[in-house]
């Protein structure tokens, strides 16, 4: 019997809920997700799982054992992986989630620099805008920005992300340009439906914050699709650094009102609380918190 591919689709199962999804994380069949569960509780003579036509729930017995058996298997995979490491370099694959914008600005050309030191990685990027469940998903890292409650995560801060105001030369030219967060009620603005309060916007200017309400034609829910309509002369856009440096940049964009910043934000890179990470893990975090200085995006 294969004890660990026993106790690995035990955690599966625990973490998502029901054999279907744990058998989508582990990459096996529903079928052997179940057997497997099923040899191992035969093998301890006890029940770890009440089921239903639904969905499977834990019983006492299965809770004490989840509390156990995922920090055994990341020993176990830390142990391994040492092992062969010495020899390869890291192996294996790493799922990491991060929010669809700067998973397709940052972190994407990040983890392709990260993976030419270590040719034997499968990076597995997910990108979602939602806090994806890490557990339930079988995520091994993610990237986040904004402050997160949830207990069962730790964070590692990686950098603090400054939103400005930008807008075209040529709507400038057209428009005017606002000397005070109180114009821009007077202008177009390009309202990133992302944001927390997307048609008030929030600045900071000594100390004092300021919130004017905005409106205007385009609504969007990405803040690279706001800088994009605002290099074409659409409105003013109110975008973190990382979605406008590339317009900033060629000249497509300018940056209004350089004394007012919007609120920081913190960029972290988050994992699933009370595991032991391992060591691809920790260096791909190491690796974000060096790489993330040098980009010039915060």
């Amino acid at each position: 019997m294969d004890t660990i591919a026993q106790l690995r689709a035990f955690v599966a199962t625990a973490q998502t809920g029901s054999f279907t999804a744990a058998a989508d994380q582990l990459g096996t069949s529903n079928r052997l997700t179940s057997k497997y569960v099923a040899e191992l509780e035969q093998r301890l003579g006890l029940r770890l799982f009440q089921r239903t036509t639904r969905k499977v729930g834990l019983t006492p017995a299965g809770e004490d054992m989840l509390a156990r058996a995922p920090a055994l298997l990341d020993d176990l995979d830390d142990l391994l992986s040492g092992a062969s490491e010495g020899s390869r370099g890291f192996t294996g694959v790493i799922r990491i989630t991060a929010p669809v914008t700067f998973g397709e600005l940052y972190v994407a050309g990040m983890l392709g620099r990260f993976a030419e030191q270590h040719p034997n990685l499968t990076m597995d990027l997910r990108l979602s805008d939602r806090f994806v469940d890490l557990a339930a998903e079988g995520i091994d890292l993610g990237f986040r920005i904004g402050r997160t409650d949830t207990l069962s995560i730790k964070s590692r801060k990686l950098g603090t992300l400054q939103t400005f105001l930008v807008a075209s030369p040529d709507y400038l030219a057209r428009s005017g340009t606002p000397r005070t967060p109180e114009e821009l009620a007077a202008h177009a603005c390009i309202v990133d439906t992302n944001r927390r309060d997307p048609r008030r916007w929030t600045m900071e200017h000594g100390g004092e914050e300021i919130a004017v309400a905005v409106e205007g034609r385009f609504l969007v829910n990405s803040a690279r699709a706001a800088c994009i309509l605002a290099a074409e002369g659409k409105g003013i856009a109110f975008a973190p650094r990382f979605a406008a440096c590339e317009d900033l940049a060629a000249g497509r964009l300018t940056t209004l009102l350089d004394d007012y910043t919007g609120a920081a934000a913190p960029v972290s890179a988050v994992y699933l609380e009370g595991r032991r990470l391992p060591r691809k893990i920790r260096a791909l975090i190491d690796f974000a918190s060096a790489d993330i200085r040098s980009a010039d995006l915060l």
